[in-house]
């Protein structure tokens, strides 16, 4: 029983600690904006590749007609 306590307890302390570094964390201002722009443009990019590779795109490729032939 001592050990499920201790097992809790520790759990507990890492919790309030990543909450603590969370809250910590928000607080500071970025120096530049370099990584918000490389997520902005890899959000981008994985749109246009959603709307380049979906289903109908793909149904409607060249290779995948009755008139193919390798």
């Amino acid at each position: 029983m001592f050990e499920l306590g201790v097992f809790f307890g520790v759990m507990g302390l890492a919790a309030l600690w990543m909450v603590w570094s969370l809250l910590r964390r928000g607080n500071r201002r970025t120096e530049t904006a370099e990584g918000l722009l490389i997520e902005q443009a890899r959000r981008e990019q994985a749109a246009s590749d959603r709307s380049s590779y979906n289903a109908t795109a793909m149904l409607n490729s060249p290779t995948h007609g009755h008139e193919y032939r390798p």
